[in-house]
């Protein structure tokens, strides 16, 4: 069954999905964000036969390229465009490099129950079965199910619908590369529709009560390996609000580390203990005690949460609690 016609409006920011390459089999050396708005939605007449599409280039970047004011500028623009009472549903096209983190920073401090989806592709539009058409045609369908709006900030692509929380860019080029590999996937596209199978508790979108503030706290992301010194840690922290450790096991890190986070901490640094492991949570311990625990965030979204954090609140226990959170 069809769905019935929805305002769909896309907001394109360029990546492999913008891209061209100088010949159809070569999916690793193309140009990304070489593609217009105009150009993407006239290459998928089908979009006409599923929504009323609207679109606007708001940049054309490879995602490697993608900065912490764009993130700034681009939840003010969805922001503005789902305030708009005719718009059903959004689609932001986006490289894949750093989609999960504009995602999951979507999700934190976009309020609205509409669908805000975000989709792409891993081979240029110029390659031998691009991806980047049939995903930006099920992300419309799927912004056109006013119930996914329920379900937070989505990725929708290789006929799967990711929530901005879980989901992770598995692979460097394989078409199947993002996955949910904690909790799974929202569910898959199938027929012109989204059918769903879980909902995302933490708080998102319509129930979040973080905003996207004028600035974003500095915030950096220390990788912890065998190697790593005191010396190094205290570099990366300096001039920092905030430090994210991806850490070894249940977020450990060597003991001359600890001890130079200690005093850091002592001066207000933050810190967020998270794991460079596959999967898993990172829960309070009393060997680390002062230090905040991301739960089951990746590195790279738990900085986002903290810089979101950071500019509500220094307090170390309300920020876990929104680490507890969302």
């Amino acid at each position: 069954m069809r769905m019935e016609k929805k305002k769909i409006y896309v907001l394109a920011c360029g990546g492999t999905i913008a891209g061209k390459a100088a010949s159809a089999d070569d999916l690793t050396g193309y140009a990304a964000g070489q593609t217009s708005i105009d150009e993407l939605l006239e290459a998928v007449p089908q979009l006409a036969d599923y929504a009323d599409v609207q679109g606007e280039q708001f940049c054309n970047i490879d995602s490697s390229d993608m900065t912490e004011a764009l993130w700034l500028s681009l939840a003010n623009r969805v922001q503005e465009v789902a305030d708009r009472e005719e718009v059903d549903g959004i689609v932001i096209t986006h490289g894949t490099d750093t989609m999960e983190e504009t995602a999951y920073f979507l999700d934190l401090t976009v309020h609205t129950i509409k669908p805000v989806v975000l989709t792409g592709s891993m081979r240029p539009s110029t390659a031998i079965s691009a991806d980047g058409p049939l995903n930006l045609l099920e992300a419309v369908q799927a912004a056109s199910w006013a119930e996914l709006g329920k379900y937070g900030v989505v990725i929708v692509m290789n006929s799967t619908v990711h929530s901005a929380r879980f989901v992770e860019k598995t692979d460097t080029t394989h078409a199947d590369t993002f996955k949910g590999r904690q909790m799974g996937c929202l569910g898959y596209m199938q027929d012109g529709r989204p059918y769903l199978y879980q909902q995302p508790l933490r708080k998102h979108t319509w129930s979040s009560d973080l905003v996207s503030p004028k600035d974003l706290p500095p915030v950096a992301i220390a990788y912890t390996y065998v190697g790593l010194t005191a010396d190094d840690v205290c570099r990366l922290a300096q001039g920092k609000a905030g430090l994210v450790l991806a850490g070894l096991g249940h977020g450990k890190v060597p003991e001359p580390v600890w001890q130079a986070l200690q005093s850091l901490m002592a001066q207000g640094l933050v810190v967020v203990r998270a794991a460079r492991a596959l999967g898993g949570m990172v829960t309070p311990v009393p060997a680390y005690d002062g230090t905040i625990t991301a739960d089951s965030l990746t590195p790279q979204k738990a900085k986002i949460l903290l810089q979101l954090a950071l500019a509500h609140t220094t307090d170390r226990d309300k920020i876990q609690a929104i680490f507890d959170t969302y």
